[in-house]
């Protein structure tokens, strides 16, 4: 693996073994602060990010690398520049791994194929979002061992959405049923065919699932009026206290974040004993380490 693209094409052992690597990076695992030691991972964020960023300047700290932050704001960017010349200036500085967010779906790609680097995809459009999906899946696995046979369910806007992609390839490679649940407007065509379920009735399927992943309604992508309010959402898709009583004893919710409480997800539901949601977020630099690690190796 020189890059991380997105999940698409990954086999099943493969994930396994990124998963388990990420094990040892777990706190109290062995002393990994001199794997990048003397080199370089450039964060280049073209859009705004508080924990896929943190996390992975936390990831590669971890193992010793120093950090490039670069941002939208003050760039030369703001000025004209092109991605394929940001990305080469930067490479120039000499990064073992360029993690890149951009709101251009196939973006880390065009970069992956004019720099020399390893480049890692930290969200691209509503493309995909591959390290969120193998968080996810990281923390899934840690509370049942094997996602053989659980049931998640995903549910909001999976329409404008990069984690349900990523997070449908992932779970259903490594065998879980996934079935993705929102207003016909906000799914889009072609679940099926990666290996999903469809339904826009969300108290039916509610009550099977194993994990219930709650996505926010992306606002800033929505070009169109695609609701006729974020009160009629809440009221038929947003996971409240009542519908929380519905679900299995012991399913979970996640969230990748950032939540509009009151909309998908009720506080007392996100901050509630079901919740992983903070959990997700401490095992996203074990899983971001194993990733660095592998890329720039």
């Amino acid at each position: 693996m020189r890059h991380l693209l997105g999940i698409e094409g990954w086999r099943r052992d493969e994930l396994i073994a990124l998963l388990d690597r990420a094990l040892a990076h777990l706190p109290g695992g062995p002393d990994a602060s001199h794997t990048l030691r003397g080199r370089v991972v450039a964060n280049l964020f073209f859009e705004d990010s508080t924990r896929t960023r943190s996390s992975f300047e936390v990831a590669a700290r971890g193992l010793g690398a120093d950090v490039l932050n670069w941002g939208l704001v003050g760039s030369s960017a703001s000025k004209g520049e092109t991605l394929l010349d940001t990305a080469r200036n930067i490479e120039a500085l000499g990064p073992a791994v360029i993690v890149i967010r951009n709101r251009a779906s196939g973006a880390p790609h065009l970069v992956a194929r004019h720099v020399r680097c390893a480049v890692v995809n930290a969200g691209d459009g509503a493309h995909e979002h591959p390290s969120q999906a193998l968080l996810d899946a990281f923390t899934l696995r840690r509370r049942w061992g094997s996602l053989d046979g659980r049931t998640v369910l995903i549910v909001g806007d999976v329409q404008h959405s990069r984690v349900a992609r990523s997070n449908l390839l992932c779970l259903t490679a490594l065998g879980a049923r996934v079935v993705l649940c929102g207003p016909p407007t906000l799914i889009p065509p072609g679940l099926e065919e990666m290996g999903g379920e469809v339904t826009h009735r969300l108290d039916e399927v509610l009550p099977q699932a194993d994990a219930v992943m709650c996505l926010r309604l992306q606002t800033e992508r929505m070009g169109e009026a695609f609701l006729p309010s974020t009160r009629e959402y809440a009221r038929l898709f947003g996971l409240n206290a009542a519908r929380a009583e519905r679900m299995k004893p012991e399913a979970l919710v996640l969230h990748p974040g950032p939540i509009n409480r009151g909309v998908e997800l009720a506080p007392g539901v996100a901050d509630g004993p079901r919740s992983v949601i903070l959990e997700q977020v401490a095992n996203g630099v074990a899983v971001r380490r194993a990733i660095l690690e592998v890329c720039a190796s």
